[in-house]
């Protein structure tokens, strides 16, 4: 079908991606960085391997045959192609175990505290027995809860890609590590580490807690991540796992659809989803074609219409011939577009990338700076607050949000537009469509159907309509000229028998003459009419009349008088008006670039509300258009469907190929609308808006977050207000951090465009 030449593409795409997406690496400090990524570092798949490949979100170099976590951001993998099949979730269970174990552990550690710090209970909470059963309570939570931190934290400095595991594992072992020596070793520590009573203070509850908030925000990030997944999962879900093939000799059985081959013979059932792509044997019906165009109205199909997997047949029993099965459907091409456009990366990235590379060193720093601030000017006890507060720095600061805030809004993003029909190639597309200001649109196939009907046929006084037509049809049967079809098309629809032609001249530029039924039959111009005899001032105006309303006109004679007016036009789609409505709406200047003659482009441009219009152009001058445009500041999409489109598309900041155009255009394309007409133009358009918002507003949350909480994390409110924030309220924040930011992007979901 349309697809055929995607593959071709997705390869050249996914090269392209590969070229940018070794930059520096979010929370990486790793100056290899960008020679890393490109010279396989990362990548363990070994060459020829044709299982599940498990990749990083925030870094789609890193490569992994299971899912042992990301080398450079610690991050859980995901699979690189989505199946049908249910996703493994053995992460998500792991974390969800320890993280109920640990709240289990953790809560009574937290009723001590507070305990504590009311007068009327602090006696019953004192004493030596209270530190020794909150070592009992702490160490399970610490060793065994928060193991899959630690071991991320010793790898990320080893691998020197320190990100937040390193700055939570510091965080929790210091505080672990400093309360058991404190348990064991009091008499070591000098009086700034006492209390007023002269006890040395232990944060058993502190490590605790903080483990189990951390292991909460894995569980919710884990279970919000596999949401982004949705509109894939959903595609895929699409395809019917059966199907029912008929054999050599006529008998059904029910088979697997991988097993299905191209050439098969399928019965499908009134109701039941097709289960691969191909063309109607036999029955009518009508197929809902929803799911894949988002277009709502179901599609009428006979003998020969073209059927796509994953549509939903409607009361009729249809038989088809599988053309394309497996990966090679429609359906398998869009979601692989899909998955690699969901791990593109967007250019707005490379920033968030350099404040990533140094951000994990600059707030190690700032916790080593906050120990030594409190430790020379803190009251008593200096060193106890030192090291709480250096903790809370740690704890606080979240550089998974960052990562987290473009790549997250993309995945649902692009998953969104392609249950709508509007398939986004990469990262960089969606960032760059916001910005367009122009859009230049091809005449044929992108305003109009691409298939000339027949409009009007106007006979002379004396000549009959069917009359008329059954003889020039004859006379057209062998042309191949479009307008030439749309008249056979209109005789065999009011079941005309035509007859054959003989004495067949044709005179280029002019038209056609011959004799049918032994009468003679002469279409063309005015020119042919004047040199036959037959034409007047009065034909003239009458054909203009025909040509203002957007109609190519064809003069006829028979029998050497003048028999009748043939006018023949491209309808236009039904959708088009309101999507150029809607387009000038969104702020966009609309040009229509046509091989047509200047009358009947106006014609057209007129009714559907278009005011620049360039006629009479040949594909070099379409490329060039473009490129005019582009010169005086413009940023140009073009939308086309055919061939000769492809040099402006590619030439275009945006080309935008019609689902229903040739495979070329598609492959030059950055969008391609399944459905094929400009409702998608303006769905892609607001679909870039939303994204890119969404990903502004992800930013601002995630830097503003951490501009804001690592300060109070210091200390800066304790001179004024006696403020300071307690480690397990910055664990509890920092967990919320990259939740809010996954959450904030699963809100595209729910977009109406």
């Amino acid at each position: 079908m349309y697809f055929k030449k995607l593959e071709a593409t997705m390869t050249d795409h996914h090269n392209h991606e590969h070229h940018h997406h070794h930059d520096h690496s979010c929370c990486s400090t790793d100056p290899e960085q960008k020679s890393a990524g490109a010279d396989g570092k990362y990548d363990k798949v070994p060459s020829g391997y044709t299982g599940t490949v498990w990749t990083c979100p925030m870094h789609p170099q890193v490569r992994d045959v299971r899912n042992s976590g990301c080398p450079i951001c610690g991050m859980a993998l995901e699979p690189e192609t989505l199946s049908a099949t249910p996703e493994d979730d053995s992460e998500l269970k792991d974390m969800t175990r320890r993280f109920w174990v640990s709240a289990f552990l953790a809560f009574p550690l937290l009723v001590i505290t507070m305990g504590e710090m009311i007068p009327a209970f602090g006696h019953v909470f004192s004493g030596d027995w209270n530190k020794w059963f909150q070592v009992i309570l702490a160490t399970p939570v610490v060793l065994w809860g928060g193991y899959p931190f630690m071991v991320r934290a010793v790898q990320s400095v080893r691998s020197g890609n320190l990100n937040m595991f390193t700055l939570i594992g510091l965080g929790v072992s210091v505080a672990f590590v400093y309360s058991l020596v404190a348990l064991f070793f009091p008499q070591i520590f000098p009086p700034t580490f006492r209390d007023h009573s002269g006890n040395v203070p232990v944060y058993f509850e502190a490590a605790a807690v903080i483990t189990a908030l951390v292991l909460l925000g894995q569980v919710l990030e884990l279970r919000a991540r596999s949401q982004t997944s949705g509109a894939i999962r959903a595609l895929l879900e699409l395809a019917p796992p059966t199907a029912n093939l008929i054999g050599e000799n006529g008998e059904e059985k029910e088979v697997p659809v991988e097993a299905l081959k191209q050439g098969d013979k399928i019965r499908v059932r009134p109701g039941e989803k097709l289960p691969v792509d191909g063309s109607v044997l036999e029955g009518r019906s009508s197929v809902d074609e929803s799911m894949i165009t988002g277009e709502p109205m179901p599609v009428e199909k006979h003998a020969e219409s073209q059927v796509t997997a994953g549509t939903v047949n409607g009361t009729g029993m249809l038989i088809i011939q599988a053309a394309k099965v497996g990966e090679d459907t429609m359906l398998s091409q869009i979601v692989r577009m899909v998955s690699e456009a969901q791990r593109s990366r967007a250019p707005i990235q490379k920033l968030v990338d350099i404040v990533s590379s140094w951000f994990v060193p600059a707030v190690i720093l700032t916790a080593i700076l906050t120990f030594i601030v409190w430790a020379i000017f803190g009251p008593e006890p200096a060193m106890a607050f030192a090291i709480v507060n250096a903790v809370a720095v740690l704890i606080i600061a979240c550089p998974c949000a960052l990562g987290l805030a473009t790549p997250m809004s993309i995945m649902v993003g692009t998953g969104k537009g392609a249950q709508l029909g509007v398939l986004i190639k990469n990262a960089e597309v969606l960032e760059t469509f916001e910005k367009v200001n122009t859009l230049i649109v091809d005449k044929t196939g992108t305003l109009t159907e691409g298939k000339p009907k027949l409009q009007s046929l106007k006979p002379s006084d004396d000549m009959m309509e069917d009359t008329l037509l059954q003889l020039v049809a004859s006379v057209e049967t062998s042309s191949e000229h479009p307008l030439a079809q749309a008249i056979v098309n209109a005789a065999s629809e009011r079941g005309l028998k035509l007859s054959d032609a003989s004495n067949f001249s044709s005179t280029t530029g002019e038209g056609v003459e011959a004799e049918v039924d032994g009468r003679k039959v002469a279409i063309g111009n005015a020119k042919l009419m004047r040199t036959l005899g037959v034409y007047s001032e009065e034909i003239g105006r009458e054909a203009d009349v025909l040509r203002a309303d957007g109609q190519t006109v064809m003069l006829s004679a028979i029998d050497g008088a003048f028999a009748g007016f043939i006018g023949v036009a491209d309808p236009i789609k039904s959708t088009t008006i309101d999507a150029i409505s809607r387009l000038k709406a969104d702020g966009l200047k609309i040009v229509m670039l046509t091989g047509d003659n200047e009358t009947t482009a106006r014609a057209v441009a007129q009714k559907v509300g278009i005011d620049d219009v360039r006629a009479d152009v040949s594909p070099e001058d379409k490329h060039r258009i473009v490129g005019e445009f582009q010169d005086s500041g413009a940023i140009v999409a073009m939308a086309g469907d055919g061939i000769n489109d492809a040099p402006a598309l590619a030439q275009a900041n945006i080309g935008i190929a019609m689902g229903t155009g040739t495979d070329v255009a598609i492959e030059s394309a950055g969008v391609t609308l399944v459905r094929g007409d400009l409702t998608g133009v303006a769905q892609a358009l607001e679909l870039s808006r939303a994204v890119m918002r969404n990903i502004r507003q992800n930013l601002v949350f995630a830097f503003g977050y951490n501009t804001l909480g690592i300060p109070v994390a210091a200390g800066v409110l304790f001179p004024i207000f006696g403020l300071l924030l307690s480690p397990m309220i910055a664990a509890a924040a920092m967990s919320l951090s990259s939740v809010s930011v996954i959450g904030n992007a699963l809100r595209l979901r729910s977009l109406k465009l």
